[in-house]
């Protein structure tokens, strides 16, 4: 293993621990694919670190568990948004719903 996927997968495995982030998040840090940050702390850092492997998987796994909660305050949020708009009326009445149907 080259020299700097050792040390990229092994600074990846320090951020999300310390910040217990997603790997979304941490791709995003540090501008490489999520594809790319998943290899690294799952199987290169359980090669180089296996305790920090093993914290790095704990952290992943309550992310998992969390997602749902987490997409639905975010779809939640995003509705919210557009109901605070101006104009933006989500009713439709029946004479312009029915010029629709013909």
């Amino acid at each position: 293993m080259k020299q700097y996927i050792v040390e990229r997968a092994l600074e990846l495995g320090a951020f999300i621990i310390e910040n217990k982030t997603t790997v979304r998040a941490a791709a995003q840090t540090f501008g490489i694919s999520k594809s790319t940050v998943h290899k690294d702390v799952t199987e290169r850092l359980r090669k180089l670190n296996p305790a920090m492997a093993k914290q790095v998987r704990k952290i992943l796994e309550e992310n998992k568990a969390e997602r749902h909660i987490r997409g639905g305050e975010a779809t939640r949020i995003k509705y919210k948004k557009k109901e605070k708009r101006p104009g933006n009326s989500r009713s439709f009445s029946c004479a312009a719903v029915s010029g629709f149907i013909s």
